[in-house]
């Protein structure tokens, strides 16, 4: 017997039954699902909630497969700085993509598994159908925290950010905050010193290598924070030869994702094209503030303040959030002008938290979960400044 007639025969099992959800988002994930609608006109169309999940992560897998690489990359090359001098040669090998397998597969595994997990309890406990919500926040989970996040932190931040984050809303569709993003603030507000970016961004292995000190890399963030000379060239930076989360180096990949994306008709265009010009706004006016000396080198916000502003858009989350997390349709902006102004508001925003936090130098998660909340707001006033100019030219027609 096939293991699709198994599951078959297990769904008719359970039918009916507080453990049917479980067996038919098993049956459903695996195959096609074989109820049919009867009667009546239905909109027919190829995409739905689980095809548009994959496509997503179609998107996100050269991050990921480009952050294994990196992973081993930038801890070899934390004990031998020589490896900087050819990036290329001494990238793409295998004992890098080994150290990614060792340290960023876990992650993932336990991502899912516990997200899962919670939501096949939930949705057995309300007796509705699992959703596949969670398939995307699964793969944004891991590509967003340090490489060396103990496997029991990320289990707890994700139940706290499934539970507080989506559920306790009423599920996919109708959380307020984007799940993966709560997770992040999770973690980053109940264990900052594994979230400050200074030496958790690069694998330790002490006990391969014998010294702790040689490994002890921060990221790029943390340098220009510092004030610190950055090594690193303009093509590192934009490709993703860099320390830092396991998804959110390489702005080149980034941006095939979004081209993806875009294509596809599942991410607005005018988030992510004005989330970097917000993110360009708030970098040029710190650049001015730093050319008329209102700002001295002796200052702590110098470093970042200084940073040409094109450099902001290939450092750091903010390219990562933009495409993949600002987007997210059920928080973000519905509007056409509420998602320009939307996305210029969170670039707008992680420049200047980048900037005037410089204990973590990171503000795109936390700018894209305050425009989570002030979304509806935005959409409110845009559409109730549309109804105000229908309002006006009917009182002109009728005058």
């Amino acid at each position: 017997m096939s293991l699709k007639q198994n599951l078959h025969n297990l769904k008719e099992k359970y039918k009916g039954t507080k453990m049917a959800p479980a067996f038919n988002a098993i049956h459903t994930f695996l195959y096609l699902p074989n109820e049919v609608t009867h009667g009546g006109t239905h909109i027919k169309a190829a995409d739905d909630l689980k095809r548009t999940m994959n496509i997503v992560i179609m998107a996100l897998v050269p991050c990921l497969l480009f952050g294994m690489f990196n992973a081993g990359y930038q801890h070899y090359a934390a004990i031998d700085g020589s490896l900087r001098t050819d990036v290329l040669a001494n990238f793409f090998t295998f004992d890098n993509l080994w150290i990614g397998i060792i340290k960023v597969l876990p992650l993932v595994i336990v991502s899912y598994g516990v997200g899962l997990l919670v939501e096949f309890i939930f949705a057995v406990i309300k007796g509705h159908e699992v959703e596949e919500g969670y398939l995307v926040t699964g793969m944004l989970v891991p590509l967003i925290v340090p490489i060396d996040t103990p496997l029991w932190m990320l289990a707890v931040a994700v139940v706290f950010g499934v539970v507080i984050g989506k559920e306790v809303f009423g599920g996919t569709g109708m959380n307020i905050l984007n799940p993966a993003l709560t997770i992040r603030a999770f973690l980053f507000f109940a264990y900052p010193t594994w979230m400050s970016g200074d030496k958790v961004w690069v694998y330790d292995a002490v006990n391969r290598t014998g010294t702790a000190d040689a490994i002890s890399g921060e990221t790029i963030l943390g340098s220009y924070a510092q004030n610190q000379e950055v090594i690193y060239s303009t093509f590192d930076k934009f490709m993703g030869f860099i320390p830092g989360s396991v998804g959110e180096t390489s702005t080149f990949l980034i941006l095939i994702g979004a081209a993806i994306l875009i294509f596809t008709k599942i991410a607005s265009w005018r988030i992510i094209l004005s989330a970097f010009v917000g993110a360009a706004v708030m970098g040029l006016i710190f650049n001015q503030i730093v050319a008329a000396d209102i700002i001295t080198d002796s200052s702590k916000f110098y470093g970042l303040m200084n940073t040409v502003w094109w450099e902001h858009l290939t450092i750091g989350g903010l390219a990562f959030g933009a495409v993949f997390m600002a987007t997210d349709p059920v928080t973000g902006s519905q509007t056409n002008k509420g998602k320009w102004i939307y996305g210029f508001l969170i670039g707008f925003i992680s420049i200047m938290i980048r900037v005037f936090n410089p204990a973590y130098p990171e503000g795109v998660f936390l700018a894209i979960l305050l425009m989570n909340v002030f979304a509806p707001t935005i959409d409110h006033y845009v559409v109730q400044g549309n109804v105000k100019k229908r309002l006006k030219r009917t009182k002109v027609k009728i005058a």
